[in-house]
Parts: C-alpha cells; structure tokens; sequence
C-alpha cells in the first residue's frame, strides 16, 4: 500500500535523486555514494537507483509493518518484539512452581 511519505520520495528522487537515496538509506551508507556517483555519470541511473531504494522500502513496510531495519545494499530485516539482551522467563529458576 502506497504511503503519503512514499509519493513524497518518489516527488524528491524526481528532482534530486541523491536527497531521496540519503532520506531511505541514511546520510552516511554505501547507497547514497553510489546514488551519488550515478546521477553525476547520468541522471536517469540516479533515478532508477532511487525509485529502486523506495520500491524496497515500500516492500519492507508490507512485509514487516512497523518492524523494520534496513540492513544496506535494499534489503531489510524484521526488528525482534524482544529487546537485546532480554532473558528468557524463570531465568535461573530451579523448575519450583
């Protein structure tokens, strides 16, 4: 299900591809230097790297939901209910109910 926040991408790749790559894949990740450098080789690999990058995005909100973390290189993974570390239930109990 298309997102007001995903047309909204899809508005900002059409005029700078690199903007949008940087708002799905952070300032900082391998995704945007590579948007980077396609859209100064060519605007329209720019823009299909992009669109690419939210086409994942879009898939990962309907597979995860909410649940969500992109991993690099478009793909994401499902964020565990539980918190890192959380210990499992009767943790160093004998069994004794």
């Amino acid at each position: 299900m298309v997102k007001g926040s995903d047309i909204l991408l899809c508005l900002v790749c059409i005029l700078f591809p690199p903007a949008a790559a940087a708002f799905v894949a952070g300032c900082c990740s391998c995704d945007l230097l590579i948007n980077v450098c396609l859209t100064i080789l060519g605007y329209i690999p720019g823009h299909i790297h992009g669109f690419w990058l939210i086409y994942k995005k879009m898939r990962a909100e309907e597979q995860y939901g909410a649940a969500y973390v992109y991993l690099g290189n478009g793909e994401y993974a499902a964020v565990d209910a539980a918190p890192a570390g959380a210990q499992p239930p009767n943790y160093g109990a004998a069994g004794h109910a």
